[in-house]
């Protein structure tokens, strides 16, 4: 599981459109650096930690070790122990700790090892750094960064593989992203960094390797709460995050090649706040829509962007809003066979996709 971090050099870029429904193109310059997924949360970090000295990154085996991916690799040694704290296996403690640090004028950057052990730090992450603002009638805020890899594919099996995602969205005084792309992995963690609230920031972990992509140098900022049109079309709307962009991405070239249907797919980015705006549009557009996610079906980010389409494009659509996600079973199963069962891929995606454009 754990690699050697490829070392890259620093990176500057120019900043990205800040307008609902701008393409990838706009940004991703084909002259830009190629950095992986883990790459480009490093070498952010780095930088930021560089720009900043009120930065400081706290986990378990973040020092020394570098995190069990290696995100944090080398960060030790340039920044010391002062600003790179290893901490003692004790979730709830990580994020209490940085919410303290938060309180006084630092900006903690918290990794948990994986979004499945972050059940002992909800209390501290959903009742108080969710809430300070609120209780604190604006008084105080609370800029923190919790990092946290997700998702399944990886044989992880039951506590290496969750996503559970919507137990944070539902959640007043949280943001919620979950970059699909090198590129936007360092807008977005630029922007999670600046912000007054506190950010959760969902790292797919069979992503950190498996891709790469251009990363605009300097200082390249995504805001949140804005959808990445991946590709334009006018037949259909897949809609879909993280690593389910690019499994949508893949379906939707291969309907499209079936049938010569256009098909749009937008990546959501941000969780919460949700860009509305953006996916109605292109619901309103195409008059059909498929959503995508890894996570169990019901209650999911699926749902909550399913109703919003209901609710707001109802009467642009050519055929019910469908949705693609994982079955209702308490875990990713660890048997090859059965974790394939589970997830969600391109070829299940493409079959929805297929029934959708026969409407």
């Amino acid at each position: 599981m754990v690699q050697a971090l490829e070392r890259s050099t620093p990176e500057r870029s120019t900043p990205e459109r800040t307008a609902p429904g701008w393409t990838a193109g706009d940004a991703e310059s084909e002259r830009a650096p190629q950095r992986s997924l883990v790459e480009s949360i490093h070498d952010t970090l780095r930088d930021e930690m560089r720009a900043d000295e009120r930065i400081v990154v706290l986990g378990e085996d973040v020092g020394r070790r570098g995190g069990v991916f290696r995100v944090t690799a080398g960060l030790f040694e340039e920044f010391g122990e002062a600003r790179v704290l290893d901490t003692p296996l004790a979730e709830s403690g990580i994020i209490g700790t940085a919410i303290g640090m938060a309180l006084n004028g630092l900006r903690p950057v918290a990794e948990i090892q994986f979004l499945d052990f972050i059940h002992p730090a909800m209390d501290q992450l959903m009742n108080e750094a969710a809430r300070i603002r609120y209780r604190s009638n604006n008084d105080f805020s609370c800029p923190l960064v919790v990092r946290v890899p997700f998702g399944g594919g990886v044989h992880g099996a039951l506590y290496h593989s969750q996503s559970i995602e919507a137990v944070f969205v539902h959640t007043p005084g949280l943001k919620v992203v979950a970059p699909a792309t090198p590129a936007d992995a360092k807008g977005l963690l630029r922007a999670a960094i600046r912000d007054e609230d506190p950010v959760l920031f969902l790292e797919h972990k069979k992503l950190y390797r498996s891709i790469k992509g251009p990363v605009p140098e300097g200082p390249h900022d995504v805001p949140l709460g804005l959808a990445r049109v991946v590709q334009e079309g006018t037949d259909a709307t897949v809609v879909a995050y993280g690593a389910m962009t690019h499994e949508a991405t893949k379906a939707a070239a291969t309907v499209a090649a079936e049938t010569g249907a256009s098909i749009e797919v937008v990546d959501l980015r941000s969780l919460k706040p949700l860009d509305e705006e953006t996916v109605v549009a292109s619901a309103r557009k195409t008059g059909k829509v498929l959503v995508v996610a890894e996570a169990n079906r019901p209650c999911s980010v699926a749902s909550e962007v399913a109703a919003l389409i209901a609710e707001e494009a109802f009467a642009y659509l050519d055929a019910p809003v469908m949705r693609v996600a994982a079955p209702d079973v308490p875990a990713t199963p660890y048997s090859p066979p059965l974790e394939h069962a589970f997830m969600i891929d391109a070829e299940k995606i493409a079959a929805a996709l297929r029934r959708l454009v026969a409407y």
